[in-house]
């Protein structure tokens, strides 16, 4: 691209953010809560308009939303050959110096191109060709884990966007989760959980079977005011902050606005348990990870040896298939079911079922139940008022 034809993200400030498939009315919510305008959802993500001050906020405080896409160029694509020739057109040195590293992620579906890898190999091609051509034959190195920049192709119905990664990477990645148990849940996942339960922080909000912690470390980032970013901002770079056009002074005061919003938790507001030793520890070890995290109340307990949790809001995603095996899961989800009614009068459960056949094990009747799929699991939160 010559260096006279504006980025199409400068001319427009138009974006496009991803986010999990069932949460797009709610990432275009959170955006224009954030200072977004004509939010529109579409399948998997929103777009939306923003000056630069909003664009870093929503990537810094995002709790929805997994990357933010900066479109450089769209563009009709019906070969490879053209592919090629088009993003090698675009000035890849005001993203890249030719010591960073980069990685090309693809999208591809109903199109001439039909592989998303050979679609992203020849944008790669493309990029690592146009140094060469420009430094004696050096070039960027790629890096598919944990790049400098990240570059973004999507192609449907032979219309491509190439556009860079404002995000730098997946902003699910919070930088508290220092110990894991088998199948963690989601960081977005559980923000959602906590946003669909509306918890203000007004009574307790308790996980009983609390897994290493990702339900209570997002309930209290919420409550805190704690900046998703809050953990990364002080290592990790942001993909913005490659972007032609990026102002530092805006985007320290941006930074320093929001960190300057955080308040403590009070003990005694949120807690969780679990049956395993090793969850639990986990979950210690990622809450303390947080500002205020060690208000949170964890202790070694089976549910059904809890007692009663009456007048509180209750969150959870229980063991299912691919954790325990689907025999065990049923039963366990049964038992569930049972201390629900029998020991939580009076407060509201929000419990999200990675497998939705699980549902039915529960045996209560739900005041409502929403999809969303994560990581391949077609997933279900469901609300149980129990009177």
């Amino acid at each position: 691209m010559s260096r006279d034809r504006v980025h199409e993200y400068l001319r427009s400030r138009r974006f496009f953010a991803q986010t999990a498939d069932g949460l797009e009315l709610m990432a275009a919510a959170e955006v224009e809560r954030l200072g977004a305008v004509d939010a529109e959802p579409a399948f998997r993500g929103v777009y939306f308009s923003a000056d630069l001050d909003c664009l870093y906020r929503i990537n810094y405080t995002s709790r929805l939303l997994t990357r933010v896409l900066a479109p450089l160029l769209t563009f009709d694509c019906h070969s490879a050959r053209y592919l090629y020739k088009t993003a090698r057109s675009i000035d890849w040195s005001e993203f890249l110096e030719v010591t960073d590293t980069f990685a090309v992620s693809a999208n591809v579906a109903n199109s001439a191109i039909r592989h998303s890898q050979y679609a992203a190999l020849r944008v790669k091609d493309a990029v690592a060709d146009q140094f060469r051509e420009r430094t004696a034959g050096r070039r960027p190195r790629v890096d598919a884990r944990a790049p400098d920049v990240w570059i973004n192709l999507f192609l449907h119905n032979n219309r491509a966007v190439l556009s860079i990664d404002a995000s730098g990477g997946s902003l699910h990645r919070r930088g508290y989760r220092l110990s894991s148990v088998e199948a963690p849940m989601q960081e977005t996942v559980a923000a959602a959980v906590v946003e669909m339960s509306g918890w203000d922080g007004s009574r307790l909000l308790y996980d009983p079977m609390c897994g290493s912690g990702t339900l209570l470390c997002e309930a209290a980032m919420r409550y805190c005011r704690v900046p998703t970013g809050y953990l990364r901002a002080g290592g990790g770079r942001f993909g913005f902050e490659r972007l032609p056009g990026f102002d530092p002074a805006a985007w320290k005061s941006v930074r320093n606005t929001e960190d300057g919003r955080i308040r403590p938790l009070p003990g005694g507001l949120i807690g969780g348990s679990d049956a395993s030793v090793e969850a639990v520890a986990s979950a210690r070890s990622n809450a303390r990870a947080l500002p205020g995290g060690n208000a949170i109340s964890l202790k070694i307990s089976k549910f059904q040896d809890l007692p009663p949790i009456a007048n509180a809001t209750i969150v959870c995603n229980p063991p299912y298939g691919l954790r325990i095996g689907k025999s065990s899961a049923e039963a366990v989800i049964g038992q569930f079911g049972d201390f629900l009614k029998q020991r939580c009068r009076g407060s509201e459960a929000f419990v999200y079922f990675g497998k939705r056949e699980l549902v039915k094990s529960v045996g209560l009747r739900a005041s409502w139940k929403k999809p969303l799929k994560s990581g391949g699991l077609d997933g279900r939160v469901v609300k149980y008022e129990l009177y």
